[in-house]
């Protein structure tokens, strides 16, 4: 490089004037910043616009979005970032104040991992959102959960970027970072301490991303508590309650407490008794398991498992029934346990056998 200037200074031609007032003044220096500045203008604007065109006819010809990534991180590059590298590269021939080459030099590398750290984050968010933010439902529709994920680990990434940027800038610029970097280090630790909760929480909801105990749209119950899931953000969870109300619960208490999730449910099992009257003659109590039987067995999405006259009860003779309804839908399970109740008091009235309630039969002997 000091050769090149070298040889630029040397081609130029002398340029000492007089000024009236000022005397004789050298103005090679200054042309020479002048040809360095648009010189290495045209040359950053020319590489990056030869790159951008390269580019792009490979992105054509390719079937992955691997090189659209690259167009972007280049075509994210500002014309002022190479302007100001322009112009400190053409000031190097000059002996500038120190508090002003000090001021431009970390300006320069400010902007130059900057436009690094920018760089980066590009492929970061690629990677994120490519192998987080995924169908896994089939529906075409990305979870919302994915989305969140994937944002916070472009977030933490750049964080993590802009740690280790701001270091080397300060290390360039002749900065001890020993004792900075040792601050930072305890500092950090009292810092997780004052938000162990927040970090908790924070570190809960990538838990739920990767585990996936349950999903936005799913209906979960914890403790006494139900509803649909709503939203999972990055320290709190919501839930929209039966009641209408919005339930908001920590993630860190989602991660240690025991949830139910019914929209995981692939089949409904349900166990219902009844019970007759003891009045009920001997062959009509025998036939009843069949008469159930082929009531349930007719009903549609309903998979039976057994009819027994279970028990005999206080005022009843009881049987019990299991059954499993094919979907975990609730609404589904209703309406076949309605088909189930109605079908069944219709076809015991027609066979003359009675529904038992709760009775009492006093004897009195004289």
């Amino acid at each position: 490089m000091n050769t090149l200037i070298e040889t630029l200074s040397d081609s130029l031609p002398a340029m000492v004037y007089t000024i009236p007032y000022y005397g004789e003044i050298d103005f090679s220096s200054w042309m020479l910043v002048l040809v360095l500045f648009l010189g290495t203008t045209f040359i950053f604007w020319l590489v990056r616009t030869v790159i951008l065109v390269r580019l792009r006819a490979l992105s054509e010809k390719t079937s992955t979005d691997v090189d659209d990534v690259f167009v972007k991180a280049v075509g994210s590059i500002r014309a002022w970032v190479y302007i100001l590298l322009s112009l400190y590269i053409s000031l190097m021939p000059l002996t500038l104040p120190q508090t002003f080459e000090k001021v431009l030099t970390a300006a320069t590398l400010f902007v130059v991992v900057w436009q690094i750290i920018e760089f980066a984050v590009c492929f970061v968010d690629y990677g994120a959102k490519r192998f987080l933010e995924k169908d896994e439902d089939g529906d075409g529709v990305i979870d919302p959960n994915a989305a969140t994920a994937s944002s916070m680990v472009t977030l933490l990434s750049r964080i993590v970027l802009w740690a280790f940027g701001g270091i080397f800038v300060l290390s360039n610029l002749g900065i001890e970072i020993t004792s900075l970097v040792a601050g930072l280090g305890i500092g950090g630790i009292a810092v997780a301490f004052a938000l162990q909760g927040i970090l908790s929480d924070l570190f809960s909801s990538f838990s739920i991303y990767f585990d996936k105990p349950f999903r936005i749209g799913d209906f979960i119950v914890i403790g006494d508590d139900m509803g649909t899931v709503e939203r999972i953000g990055i320290k709190t969870t919501r839930i929209r309650t039966l009641q209408g109300e919005e339930l908001v619960v920590s993630n860190a208490e989602l991660t240690t407490a025991r949830v139910q999730n019914y929209k995981k449910m692939q089949k409904r099992r349900i166990v219902f008794q009844f019970g007759i009257t003891y009045e009920t003659p001997r062959e009509k109590v025998k036939q009843v398991a069949e008469i159930v039987k082929k009531i349930v067995t007719d009903i549609p999405d309903v998979d039976l498992d057994r009819v027994h006259f279970a028990s005999y009860g206080d005022s009843a003779l009881i049987f019990e029934v299991v059954y499993f309804v094919d979907s975990g839908d609730y609404n589904l399970y209703m309406d076949r346990q309605q088909d189930i109740n109605v079908t069944l008091l219709d076809t015991m009235a027609h066979e003359g056998i009675e529904f038992a309630y709760p009775t009492q039969t006093l004897y009195l002997k004289k």
